[in-house]
């Protein structure tokens, strides 16, 4: 894989966090905020992580209508809204990081589509780079996820979703022009 551009972790005490992250990505990813529609977002994290709960939460904030089930067993759920794809794929029953190609998903994976997948260190870097990489684990209740930005269109959705932290002086700094 590419060098990362960019990284950011975020803790996510609830699955209602992990849902709020994958709405603000969402309107990104879409093409509704930026105009541009198409992702590549790879989502890793061991069983329960959080990795189908932040898809169907991005899935349905991108107008996805109906259930939204998990493709563990048919390894591809695919949507449409309006003129845009939705590919979610998962790799974990894949006992051979080549499968994926011999399934004819390499078609898929095109820059005017959302391609969501879960498990992609199974196709052991076979893959092209995602735009976006999200790492969650465990951390206490609840989660920390660790977003890494592949490619421009990853870090400028990085840059949009979390604004820059205020900077305030720490209660041991004294303030500015204080003697």
């Amino acid at each position: 894989m590419s060098a990362p551009l960019c990284s950011l972790t975020l803790h996510l005490p609830d699955e209602s966090a992990t849902e709020s992250l994958a709405r603000q990505l969402a309107p990104l990813v879409s093409g509704r905020d930026t105009g541009l529609a198409g992702a590549r977002i790879h989502l890793q994290g061991d069983l329960g992580a959080g990795k189908t709960a932040f898809t169907r939460a991005l899935l349905r904030e991108c107008g996805i209508t109906g259930r939204i089930k998990s493709p563990s067993y048919a390894l591809l759920e695919s949507y449409k809204v309006s003129n845009l794809y939705f590919y979610h794929l998962d790799f974990y029953r894949f006992s051979d990081s080549r499968e994926w190609l011999d399934a004819g998903f390499r078609d898929l994976l095109r820059d005017d589509t959302v391609v969501l997948i879960e498990w992609p260190e199974r196709a052991e870097g076979l893959l092209p780079p995602p735009d976006l990489l999200i790492s969650l684990a465990y951390a206490g209740e609840g989660r920390d996820a660790t977003l890494t930005a592949y490619t421009a269109r990853g870090q400028t959705w990085l840059n949009a979703i979390v604004p820059p932290p205020s900077v305030a002086p720490s209660p041991r700094q004294a303030p500015p022009g204080a003697a």
